[in-house]
Protein backbone atom coordinates (compact mmCIF):
# COMPACT_ATOMS: atom_id res chain seq x y z
CA UNK A 1 0.00 0.00 0.00
CA UNK A 2 1.12 3.54 -0.62
CA UNK A 3 0.91 6.42 1.86
CA UNK A 4 -2.25 8.53 1.77
CA UNK A 5 -2.35 11.50 -0.62
CA UNK A 6 -2.98 14.01 2.12
CA UNK A 7 -1.60 13.61 5.61
CA UNK A 8 -4.11 12.18 8.01
CA UNK A 9 -3.91 12.56 11.79
CA UNK A 10 -3.97 9.29 13.72
CA UNK A 11 -4.16 8.85 17.49
CA UNK A 12 -2.39 5.79 18.91
CA UNK A 13 -3.55 4.78 22.39
CA UNK A 14 -1.60 2.15 24.33
CA UNK A 15 -0.49 2.04 27.96
CA UNK A 16 2.74 0.32 26.91
CA UNK A 17 5.44 2.82 25.86
CA UNK A 18 6.95 0.16 23.60
CA UNK A 19 3.59 -0.59 21.99
CA UNK A 20 2.93 3.11 21.37
CA UNK A 21 6.39 3.59 19.88
CA UNK A 22 6.21 0.57 17.55
CA UNK A 23 2.79 1.47 16.16
CA UNK A 24 3.54 5.21 15.96
CA UNK A 25 6.83 4.74 14.12
CA UNK A 26 5.23 2.35 11.63
CA UNK A 27 2.37 4.76 10.93
CA UNK A 28 4.71 7.74 10.54
CA UNK A 29 6.83 5.72 8.11
CA UNK A 30 3.63 5.06 6.18
CA UNK A 31 2.99 8.80 5.82
CA UNK A 32 0.61 9.55 8.67
CA UNK A 33 0.85 12.28 11.32
CA UNK A 34 0.63 10.60 14.72
CA UNK A 35 -0.21 11.71 18.25
CA UNK A 36 -0.25 9.35 21.23
CA UNK A 37 -2.04 8.76 24.52
CA UNK A 38 -1.26 6.34 27.34
CA UNK A 39 -4.69 5.95 28.97
CA UNK A 40 -8.38 6.23 28.19
CA UNK A 41 -8.91 9.70 29.67
CA UNK A 42 -5.96 11.16 27.76
CA UNK A 43 -7.28 9.49 24.59
CA UNK A 44 -10.70 11.13 24.98
CA UNK A 45 -9.15 14.52 25.71
CA UNK A 46 -6.95 14.36 22.60
CA UNK A 47 -9.77 13.01 20.44
CA UNK A 48 -12.12 15.83 21.47
CA UNK A 49 -9.48 18.55 21.03
CA UNK A 50 -7.61 17.33 17.92
CA UNK A 51 -10.31 15.22 16.19
CA UNK A 52 -8.00 12.68 14.53
CA UNK A 53 -9.11 10.92 11.35
CA UNK A 54 -8.58 7.52 12.99
CA UNK A 55 -7.73 6.10 16.40
CA UNK A 56 -5.72 2.92 16.99
CA UNK A 57 -6.99 1.92 20.42
CA UNK A 58 -5.77 -0.72 22.84
CA UNK A 59 -8.52 -2.30 24.95
CA UNK A 60 -6.72 -2.85 28.25
CA UNK A 61 -6.00 0.70 29.43
CA UNK A 62 -5.88 2.53 32.75
CA UNK A 63 -8.59 5.03 33.77
CA UNK A 64 -11.02 4.02 31.00
CA UNK A 65 -10.68 0.88 28.91
CA UNK A 66 -10.78 0.86 25.12
CA UNK A 67 -14.37 -0.34 24.99
CA UNK A 68 -15.48 2.59 27.18
CA UNK A 69 -13.45 5.07 25.11
CA UNK A 70 -14.87 3.74 21.85
CA UNK A 71 -18.43 3.87 23.15
CA UNK A 72 -17.98 7.47 24.33
CA UNK A 73 -16.40 8.58 21.03
CA UNK A 74 -19.24 7.08 19.00
CA UNK A 75 -21.85 8.67 21.29
CA UNK A 76 -20.54 12.23 20.82
CA UNK A 77 -21.68 14.08 17.68
CA UNK A 78 -18.29 15.71 17.03
CA UNK A 79 -16.32 12.42 17.24
CA UNK A 80 -18.93 9.96 15.97
CA UNK A 81 -17.34 9.87 12.48
CA UNK A 82 -13.79 9.24 13.76
CA UNK A 83 -12.74 5.74 12.72
CA UNK A 84 -11.64 3.43 15.57
CA UNK A 85 -9.44 0.35 15.17
CA UNK A 86 -9.13 -1.76 18.28
CA UNK A 87 -5.63 -3.25 18.58
CA UNK A 88 -5.55 -5.80 21.35
CA UNK A 89 -4.10 -9.01 22.69
CA UNK A 90 -7.71 -10.15 23.30
CA UNK A 91 -8.05 -12.81 20.62
CA UNK A 92 -11.43 -14.40 21.34
CA UNK A 93 -14.21 -13.94 18.79
CA UNK A 94 -16.44 -12.64 21.59
CA UNK A 95 -13.92 -9.85 22.29
CA UNK A 96 -13.99 -8.79 18.65
CA UNK A 97 -17.80 -8.97 18.54
CA UNK A 98 -18.07 -6.88 21.72
CA UNK A 99 -15.62 -4.32 20.31
CA UNK A 100 -17.58 -3.97 17.10
CA UNK A 101 -20.79 -3.66 19.11
CA UNK A 102 -19.20 -0.71 20.98
CA UNK A 103 -18.78 1.05 17.64
CA UNK A 104 -15.28 0.01 16.53
CA UNK A 105 -14.71 0.10 12.79
CA UNK A 106 -11.92 -2.49 12.82
CA UNK A 107 -10.22 -5.01 15.09
CA UNK A 108 -6.63 -6.25 14.85
CA UNK A 109 -5.05 -8.67 17.33
CA UNK A 110 -1.58 -8.44 18.90
CA UNK A 111 0.96 -9.45 18.02
CA UNK A 112 -0.03 -7.76 14.79
CA UNK A 113 1.38 -8.05 11.31
CA UNK A 114 2.17 -4.54 10.08
CA UNK A 115 0.75 -4.99 6.55
CA UNK A 116 -2.56 -6.18 8.06
CA UNK A 117 -2.81 -3.19 10.41
CA UNK A 118 -1.93 -0.77 7.61
CA UNK A 119 -4.45 -2.39 5.26
CA UNK A 120 -7.25 -1.99 7.82
CA UNK A 121 -6.30 1.65 8.48
CA UNK A 122 -5.89 2.52 4.80
CA UNK A 123 -9.22 0.90 3.90
CA UNK A 124 -11.11 2.75 6.64
CA UNK A 125 -9.59 6.07 5.61
CA UNK A 126 -10.42 5.44 1.95
CA UNK A 127 -14.02 4.64 2.93
CA UNK A 128 -14.07 7.78 5.08
CA UNK A 129 -13.01 9.91 2.10
CA UNK A 130 -15.86 8.50 0.03
CA UNK A 131 -18.51 9.05 2.74
CA UNK A 132 -20.44 12.34 2.66
CA UNK A 133 -19.76 14.55 5.69
CA UNK A 134 -23.36 15.55 6.37
CA UNK A 135 -26.94 14.70 5.52
CA UNK A 136 -27.05 17.69 3.14
CA UNK A 137 -23.98 16.45 1.28
CA UNK A 138 -25.51 12.97 1.08
CA UNK A 139 -28.68 14.42 -0.43
CA UNK A 140 -26.69 16.40 -2.99
CA UNK A 141 -24.60 13.33 -3.81
CA UNK A 142 -27.80 11.42 -4.63
CA UNK A 143 -29.28 14.30 -6.62
CA UNK A 144 -31.92 15.12 -4.00
CA UNK A 145 -32.10 18.66 -2.75
CA UNK A 146 -33.51 19.89 0.52
CA UNK A 147 -36.80 21.77 0.22
CA UNK A 148 -36.48 25.53 0.35
CA UNK A 149 -38.23 27.44 3.07
CA UNK A 150 -41.37 28.75 1.35
CA UNK A 151 -42.92 30.49 4.34
CA UNK A 152 -43.91 34.13 3.74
Amino acid sequence: MRPPRTKKLLLVVDDSPTGRRIVSEALRAHGYDVITAEDGEQALDLAFRRKPNLIVLDIVLPKQNGFQVCRRLKAEPHTRQVKVVLLSSKILATDKQWGMKQGADGYVTKPFVLPELLAVIDQLLIEDQKAPESDSEQLVATGITEPENTET
